[in-house]
């Protein structure tokens, strides 16, 4: 350790004084922290100066080696910062929590006739995409009323129309222009998606006044059905945008982004508001495991939002002052100017104020509800313990199943639950060894994984936990072991367990069909009530157990039915193996080529063609 902190301190010593990025490693190698300064001795200085929270201790007292990248400037810096998080997602920075896959609206820019449609991907290209939007029934509620309003195609594909050649029903009741029967030219067509694109921009006011003027000229032409139509249509949007209004339209188009930390979690609030009108509201939890400042939090959230986001307004509101360098990037990925600005009366800080106290209470129910689900964790193994009548809270659970199809590519899973909640960090598969004849035996494969497990157990006691054969969770020990299946699983598990039993481990099994739970001993199985917590909890493990194993199982026997003698021959590659199929068909046509059809094929060498051959014909093969 001491040998640790005085190699830091040499590393500290030598940093040069001028923008740029550095990076926190761990013993092991692992990015633990990234950071961005203008001076990189200092702003490192500082995080050894006075950790006043234990996540910056924690951080620092982590700290086996630091790295840094001089570059021009603090913006630069910046950018260089957050491609680094995004490439080793550190456990110090800040993180968004959210995996959810948010909403998007996509036009379909490179078909003749765009599609406008509701998606959850992002990747193609030509394609328009407006989002992400936080709730998936208001984003299908304003793509009905931009339906309405400008008439776009809701047939799929790259085609407009029908098998039929007739127009569908959407066009008899005025929610399409019916292109696939030349009822609208594309020319008109394309000024329909014209004004989805405004809408969806937020160009509210440029709609409103564009139906008001076709309304009025409809009236004037006397075309009376169709003024009514435009004036359905405007009232309808004029509807929606009242509804969401949430200042006077001179406010403009702006996002207003809103922190509350406590502790290791924060949450993030962003107002999108366009001409006045709350377009969407979107929430996002953040890991804070270094428990940053605000100001520091806020820096963090509106890079990563920001890189990812489809579009930047040119006015951000915060609650607190950033770095400057922070508006010099984002008006770099913009391509125009942003300003950061900390607004101190008006709509503008009502508006921000509101993003406040939606992130204050985000955090307060997530709190609730983390704390709500820590006490279902604690009943449930309160439960388990009295239930199986344990001497302490089985607070490590792991739990085996076994795998096989008709006897074939066998294999055994290992989940672990720690506290009542899945540790996947800790899973661990196994291929069976025993099962050569290709007989399944489950109760032999039980009987093999659990003794290898309790082998592999007392092998890791005789190892530093820096050694590289070392495994943290075959070194820990359980406090219960689930073993799916019924007395006969458990049995086979009972012969090679007595080492772990000595110690204290609880051995059960779990059976399916109606839920029985056996214990060693006792001939009657312990029936535990479908509504408890503990049999809950019991299944959920047994489950993860079983969906554990099956995805290993159906790896291995998908790369087994896909092998083929080419991939036993030097020089095929995966693009190589590929052309060949591509040009023969299958394997049996390949081997049976000759030398001058295997150099006819596309993208082989005909050097690599000829020793292929060679080495097919003189194998015997």
């Amino acid at each position: 350790m001491a040998s640790t902190t005085a190699r830091v301190h040499d590393q500290r010593r030598h940093l040069p004084d001028g923008p740029g990025v550095y990076l926190f490693h761990d013993d092991k190698g692992k990015v633990i922290y990234v950071g961005k300064a203008k001076s990189l001795r200092k702003r490192v200085a500082s995080h050894f100066s006075n950790p006043v929270t234990r996540g910056a201790y924690e951080m620092t007292t982590s700290i086996d080696t630091v790295e840094y990248l001089l570059v021009s400037s603090e913006s630069e810096a910046l950018l260089v910062e957050q491609n680094f998080i995004k490439q080793y997602q550190p456990r110090f920075n800040i993180r968004l929590r959210d995996d959810k896959s948010y909403p998007f609206i996509a036009i379909s820019m490179e078909e003749e006739f765009p599609r406008v449609y509701f998606t959850r991907e992002r990747h193609r290209r030509n394609r328009l995409y407006f989002g992400p939007y936080s709730n998936a029934k208001r984003v299908r509620g304003t793509l009905d009323l931009l339906g309405k309003v400008f008439q776009f195609r809701s047939c799929q594909g790259p085609e407009p129309g029908r098998r039929s050649g007739s127009p569908c029903l959407d066009y008899y009741i005025k929610r399409c222009g019916a292109p696939c029967v030349g009822y609208v030219t594309r020319e008109g067509y394309m000024e329909a998606v014209d004004g989805v694109i405004a809408f969806l921009s937020g160009r509210y006011r440029e709609i409103e006044r564009d139906l008001e003027d076709r309304m009025q000229q409809a009236a004037a032409a006397q075309e009376y059905e169709q003024a009514a139509l435009e004036r359905n249509r405007l009232n309808a949007v004029r509807s929606l945008l009242e509804r969401q209004r949430v200042a006077n339209e001179a406010v403009g188009t702006l996002d207003a982004i809103a922190v509350a930390v406590h502790g290791t979690d924060a949450n993030a609030q962003v107002f999108q508001v366009r001409d006045g009108v709350l377009s969407d509201r979107q929430s996002f939890y953040l890991a804070n495991e270094g428990e940053a400042e605000l100001a520091d939090v806020v820096e963090e959230f509106l890079l990563q939002y920001y890189a990812e986001a489809m579009s930047i307004p040119a006015q951000l509101l915060v609650q607190v002052p950033v770095d400057p360098s922070l508006g010099d990037a984002l008006a770099e990925r913009r391509g125009g100017r942003v300003e950061l600005r900390v607004p101190e009366r008006g709509d503008k800080r009502r508006i921000l104020d509101l993003a406040e106290r939606n992130a204050k209470l985000a955090l307060d129910q997530e709190k609730l509800k983390s704390e709500r689900r820590r006490q279902q964790r604690v009943e449930a193994l309160d439960g388990l313990q009295a239930a199986l009548n344990l001497d302490a809270l089985p607070l490590r659970v792991e739990c085996y199943d076994i795998s096989n199809l008709m006897g074939t590519h066998q294999v055994a899973s290992m989940v672990v639950f720690e506290g009542g909640a899945p540790k996947k960090s800790d899973y661990r598969r196994f291929r069976i060894r025993g099962n050569e004849e290709g007989v399944p035996d489950d109760f032999a494969a039980m009987a093999e994984v659990l003794g290898r497990r309790l082998a592999r157990w007392e092998r890791q006691a005789d190892l530093s936990p820096h050694d590289p054969e070392f495994d943290a969770s075959f070194a820990a020990l359980p406090n219960l072991i689930v073993i799916d299946g019924g007395p006969g699983q458990l049995a086979a598990g009972l012969r090679v367990l007595q080492g772990f039993r000595e110690r204290g481990v609880a051995v059960i099994s779990l059976a399916k069909r109606i839920e029985e739970v056996f214990r060693p001993g006792i001939p009657q199985p312990l029936l535990l009530g479908h509504d408890t917590p503990e049999l809950q909890l019991l299944q959920r493990v047994r489950d993860e157990a079983h969906r554990f194993a099956i995805t290993h199982h159906r790896g291995r026997r998908d790369r087994a039915m896909t092998a083929s003698v080419l991939d036993e021959l030097p020089g095929v590659g995966p693009a190589r193996k590929r052309a060949i199929l591509n040009h023969f068909g299958s394997p049996e046509a390949f081997l049976a080529a000759s030398r001058e059809e295997l150099e006819a094929v596309p993208g082989l060498p005909g050097k690599i063609a000829r020793e292929l051959w060679g080495s097919l014909h003189k194998t015997g093969v």
